[in-house]
């Protein structure tokens, strides 16, 4: 059978809002792999504000991750660790199956109402599997773009057979979440799934961790290594070699007299480090907390040459500082900086045209009245981005629609049964009238 006849553009009628269910307590069991508490990445923020407003709007939740550096609980949610394994490509992801009986065992006992994997890994097939078992609904949220790493950490060859396990996967979720409009094409061009069962995942921004009064001189003098006067770019994120930071060596050729500040860690670190070995750079490793919010904030510009972000939690965060943001224009980035407020809350660049990043970054470094004003028109704009209207439009919209195609679902598996009950077994009235 073609693809395009098993995942053929629904026509169904859209799932009702089922006010009855959105209304009731829930019980929630989210299976997150790596773990949003010890793995710094850019959905560790998405899923902690997650669990904490699912708890605040009343919802028992349940979180399965890996074993390392987890919490007992989070906001009265209970925490379970997996046993978990470095990932072949990235030594420092862990993986985890989730399917021991210990675990099997705790979510059971947990009788979730809904169980929602992050997607794609290893966890995600536990999961799958559990919620099978179970027969609970079923939501799977994609976070890591793993066709567009592919090439650049193993053979290229690998990314059809990737995009196979996606389809597979998704195909046996009741619903899908993306982070963007970007991956939301992208996996209809891929031919994933069908539309209807995709729902993008509004973006979200702790818009008081990050503030504009968290600039500080002395994290400026930190990060500028003595030399606060100077202008100064920011980049925060994990560093991996699909970020493509190498980008920024050559941005920082035909910047003279500016700085960078590398914030955050990863396997391409050292590789960076020796690459910017001499140059106006500071790697300062990880940071959390009001140090964090402190070097966001005593930036001048933020550059982000990434063009395989799902969304680009960093470029949120930096917004919402109040550094305006020079990134390219690719995956999920154009989702927080659209067309018609470019130039206004912060600048994209065609990916890999170096005189357009550079020239947008010296219009912003030369005019420090043009760069505080949009810093402050894109904060104004991250204050509309709120975790819990997102965490709130999941539960209530989101979570409805995958019970209500999973109920769909399995009606549909049951009609052949009853058809066939009633050609082979004899209705209870006929029995009662041959009787007499």
């Amino acid at each position: 059978m073609a693809i395009g006849a098993e995942i053929k553009d629904d026509l169904e009628e859209a799932p009702p809002l089922l006010l009855d269910e959105a209304a009731r307590t829930r019980r929630v069991a989210l299976f997150v792999e790596p773990s949003p508490f010890a793995y710094i990445s850019g959905y560790k923020n998405r899923f902690q504000n997650f669990i904490k407003h699912l708890r605040e709007m009343g919802d028992e939740v349940i979180v399965v991750t890996n074993h390392e550096g987890v919490p007992q609980e989070f906001h009265g949610a209970k925490v379970i660790g997996s046993w978990s394994f470095p990932c072949p490509m990235y030594g420092k992801v862990p993986l985890s199956l989730a399917l021991s009986p210990r675990i099997i065992s705790e979510v059971a006992k947990f009788k979730p109402d809904i169980i929602h994997a992050s997607s794609p890994g290893i966890m995600v097939f536990g999961a799958l599997a559990i919620a099978k078992l179970l027969g609970v609904p079923l939501v799977m949220s994609y976070h890591t773009h793993v066709p567009v790493y592919i090439p650049r950490y193993t053979f290229s060859w690998l990314v059809e057979p990737m995009w196979q396990v996606i389809r597979f996967l998704h195909r046996a979720a009741d619903l899908t979440l993306v982070p963007s409009v970007a991956i939301s094409k992208d996996f209809e061009t891929a031919q994933v799934i069908s539309a209807n069962r995709i729902r993008l995942w509004n973006k979200g921004v702790d818009s008081a961790s990050f503030h504009p009064k968290f600039r500080s001189h002395e994290m400026r003098v930190r990060l500028s290594d003595g030399e606060p006067e100077k202008p100064l770019i920011i980049h925060v994120g994990r560093f991996g070699r699909e970020k493509n930071l190498d980008f920024l060596k050559t941005v920082m050729d035909r910047l003279p007299g500016v700085r960078i500040a590398f914030i955050g860690d990863g396997p391409y670190r050292s590789e960076l480090e020796k690459m910017f070995e001499g140059m106006p750079a500071v790697f300062t490793g990880m940071m959390q907390g009001e140090d964090l919010s402190q070097a966001y904030a005593s930036g001048d510009v933020f550059v982000m040459p990434s063009e395989s972000e799902t969304l680009g939690q960093v470029v949120l965060e930096s917004m919402s500082s109040g550094v305006a943001v020079v990134a390219a224009r690719a995956g999920g980035i154009p989702d927080i900086i659209p067309e018609d407020q470019e130039g206004k809350t912060s600048f994209l660049f065609t990916p890999g045209d170096l005189e357009d990043c550079v020239g947008k970054i010296q219009l912003l470094l030369t005019n420090k009245e043009f760069r505080d004003n949009m810093g402050m028109t894109a904060r104004a704009e991250m204050e509309k981005c709120d975790w819990r209207a997102a965490s709130k439009k999941i539960r209530n919209e989101f979570y409805n629609a995958a019970i209500w195609y999973w109920r769909k679902k399995r009606a549909e598996l049951i009609k052949p049964l009853q058809w066939l009950a009633q050609m082979f077994l004899p209705a209870p009235e006929a029995n009662r009238i041959t009787q007499y």
